[in-house]
């Protein structure tokens, strides 16, 4: 009895360790939401010249194109794909809906004008003043939202207790989600030269309900000068949606097991 024990443990603990090594190659990311930040009504936040709304569309229009081209097994969805308002809880149910393996949302970022970098961020409580500035920034597009206390179950994104609500709804794929942000903070870090500002969490709502892993990407200041004519060049924002389309390629090919 005590060896059929014995067998019986190593027996199952290598049926436990085959199911995880089959199970993790099973694991495929065959579909992505990219969601271009504000647009139409909600222009974002702006330069002297330039709306976050028009350059977040362009950086996310280049990457789903490159997806595309280059990975022809990967269904690119974009939340918009013209200058258009769109509600942000009905951003994160296009994902679910359609059963998102990723979800990515393109900003630009505003602060006093000698600021200058790129972050991004997963949903998550927010640990400075800072972050929870930028959440609530984004956050406010919902007061445009004619129903906003019913589609956020009475959300103020001005009250800070607001925030605090949502330490209960982390993310549940926050691992997933600071793996891809941290391959796209090192892509813009080495790749582009950028000024990187690291990964950080916040409650971002676009991310709030969003049933896959996530991110929020803040490509840059428009409010800062030298940044703003960055962002502004096509052949910049190209660039810079080759370097999130790079961390995408790693984060699929690490998930699919396949490094």
């Amino acid at each position: 009895m005590k060896k059929f024990s014995i067998l019986f443990s190593i027996s199952f603990i290598f049926f436990l360790c085959s199911y995880h090594t089959v199970n993790k190659k099973s694991i495929k990311v065959k579909k992505i939401v990219i969601d271009a930040g504000h647009g139409g009504k909600d222009i974002g936040c702006h330069g002297k010249k330039h709306k976050e709304a028009h350059i977040a569309l362009a950086v996310a229009l280049a990457l789903g194109n490159k997806i595309s081209e280059k990975m022809p097994d990967v269904k690119v969805i974009y939340t918009r794909d013209k200058d258009e308002f769109i509600e942000l809880h009905d951003r994160a149910g296009l994902a679910n809906k359609n059963n998102a393996d990723f979800f990515i949302s393109i900003h630009c970022n505003s602060a006093s004008a000698h600021i200058s970098g790129s972050e991004t961020y997963t949903m998550g409580l927010h640990k400075t003043e800072s972050n929870m500035e930028v959440a609530k920034r984004e956050n406010d597009v919902i007061l445009k939202e004619d129903n906003y206390k019913d589609n956020y179950n009475g959300f103020d994104p001005n009250s800070p207790m607001a925030y605090i609500m949502l330490q209960n709804f982390q993310n549940a794929y926050l691992s997933q989600s600071i793996k891809f942000a941290s391959l796209v903070e090192d892509e813009f870090k080495e790749g582009l030269g950028r000024t990187s500002r690291g990964v950080k969490q916040a409650g971002f709502l676009v991310l709030w309900k969003t049933a896959m892993p996530s991110a929020l990407i803040e490509i840059g200041y428009l409010t800062n000068e030298e940044e703003e004519k960055f962002l502004k060049d096509p052949e910049n924002q190209d660039d810079i949606a080759n370097s999130i389309y790079k961390a995408f390629k790693k984060y699929k090919s690490d998930t699919e097991g396949n490094n």
